[in-house]
């Protein structure tokens, strides 16, 4: 009997530091997974987001079995990290929070670049600089 696919489960996780405990336990735990081996794969995998979101998705299989894949993490989570903010601002187009520079989007945007739905790198350059436009993030020269 072939393996069949029952869920597929998309669940942001902090990198290194997944625990069995809710967000992880409540999105898989109805699904009789084993727990304790999918953090273990997980934090082993994430080891170098040290602490960041990371989105992962879960494929679970109808004999219990898993197989996850990891994306990078969330363009808002990179350009609070290279602004150096703790959040975005609520009315972004009146207060400015944070600046980073077109070398940082440049490089926030090769991270993302496998994630994102452009063709080249100018194109996502312009996805990275609008989502900082969008936290209240200047980008300048």
């Amino acid at each position: 009997m072939a393996k069949q696919l029952i869920a597929s489960v998309k669940i942001q996780i902090p990198g290194g530091q997944a625990t069995p405990a809710p967000p992880v336990g409540t999105a898989l735990g109805r699904f009789g997974i084993n727990l304790g081996q999918f953090v273990q794969q997980v934090n082993e995998k994430t080891r170098d987001a040290n602490g960041m979101l990371v989105p992962v998705v879960v494929h679970v299989f109808n004999d219990r079995s898993f197989k996850f894949e990891v994306k990078s993490p969330p363009a808002a989570e990179l350009l609070k990290k290279a602004a150096g903010i703790i959040k975005g601002s609520g009315v972004p187009n009146r207060e400015k929070v944070g600046k980073v520079t077109w070398a940082q989007v440049e490089e926030i945007a090769k991270v993302k670049f496998r994630d994102l739905n452009a063709r080249d790198l100018e194109h996502a350059k312009r996805i990275i600089e609008g989502t900082a436009r969008s936290m209240g993030i200047v980008v300048e020269d």
